[in-house]
């Protein structure tokens, strides 16, 4: 049961902010139908946090690191240029996940696509045009200050969205919904069905492999989470369940696993366990998770830590 509780602190934790961070008007025109998952990270205020600095360098996955890199690879700094990143997951027809990525930010287009003129010409898809930014990646500008980017297949996924070839988030208003309530926090992310099953089950670690979470994931309908450093860590995470008994269930298979890491894991762990606090209310499933600075800092040296971020 290692990978219990502070898992889904980790889940989340891919960036830090303190502000909300909407998605853009352009932002959700590329967004397909068959979202996994959206990750929304304002990168204003991460460079005005400590701990979320800290947690960036430690936990950033690949595939951000990878965007971040591409993004650099067309001449923008992320540290300084962008103001919103959002990642996107999502399936094909044919049940395969995909993945992009739109920066929000100050950008100079003219200078930009100078820039990649000199390594190869664009390839022209709809009305727009894909640059390549080195590796695997390409980008195009949906506006002067919106950057869709990631593989080739991936963007064009987007732009079909975008040209109506593709169903998009608008024929999904559960999904809408869930982001409609998520958007308004600092640094936020949706999950579907299967995205929730898939990150309850790391979250939940040995406690997973138990009978009764077998027989209540395919009661899981979504999720949503928010995380905020303004002072300290405030992490909050909502799980839509179809009745109480499921969110019940759920929230029991949750304690068992704090009251067993509280016993055996090191000071620091047991300190976050103090801090974490799980319920159930009708068919909701509720995790909050609050600690200051120094506590998280702590904790992100934990033996724990390093287990569920790599």
């Amino acid at each position: 049961m290692k990978t219990f509780s502070i898992a889904l602190v980790l889940a989340c934790a891919l960036c830090t902010s303190v502000l909300a961070a909407p998605l853009g008007t352009n932002t959700r025109t590329v967004l397909p139908a068959q979202i996994q998952q959206i990750i929304s990270v304002d990168y204003r205020a991460l460079r005005n946090s400590s701990s979320g600095v800290a947690l960036k360098n430690r936990v950033l996955p690949e595939n951000l690191k990878a965007f971040e890199t591409s993004l650099r690879g067309m001449g923008v700094n992320p540290d300084t240029d962008v103001e919103q990143l959002t990642f996107v997951a999502y399936r094909t027809a044919k049940g395969a996940v995909r993945n992009f990525g739109v920066a929000n930010g100050q950008f100079e287009p003219k200078k930009v696509v100078a820039r990649l003129k000199k390594k190869e010409k664009s390839e022209k898809y709809h009305d727009s045009d894909l640059w390549s930014t080195g590796g695997a990646f390409v980008m195009t500008f949906l506006d002067d200050n919106t950057i869709l980017f990631g593989e080739t297949n991936s963007v064009k996924d987007g732009l079909d969205v975008r040209n109506g070839d593709q169903l998009g988030i608008s024929s999904m208003p559960d999904m809408q919904e869930m982001i409609v309530e998520a958007e308004s926090g600092p640094v936020w992310s949706v999950l579907d069905q299967q995205g929730t099953q898939n990150m309850l089950r790391s979250a939940l670690g040995a406690a997973s492999a138990l009978a009764d979470y077998d027989t209540i994931k395919k009661r899981l309908l979504g999720s949503r989470y928010t995380l905020d450093l303004q002072h300290g860590v405030d992490f909050g995470l909502n799980v839509q369940t179809s009745d109480s008994f499921t969110a019940g269930t759920l929230s029991a298979l949750m304690h068992a696993g704090i009251l067993y890491k509280r016993a055996a894991g090191t000071v620091d762990e047991k300190s976050a366990m103090d801090s974490m606090q799980v319920d159930s209310d009708g068919g909701r499933l509720t995790v909050k998770f609050k600690a200051d600075d120094s506590k998280f800092q702590a904790l992100l040296k934990s033996d724990l830590f390093q287990a569920v971020s790599h």
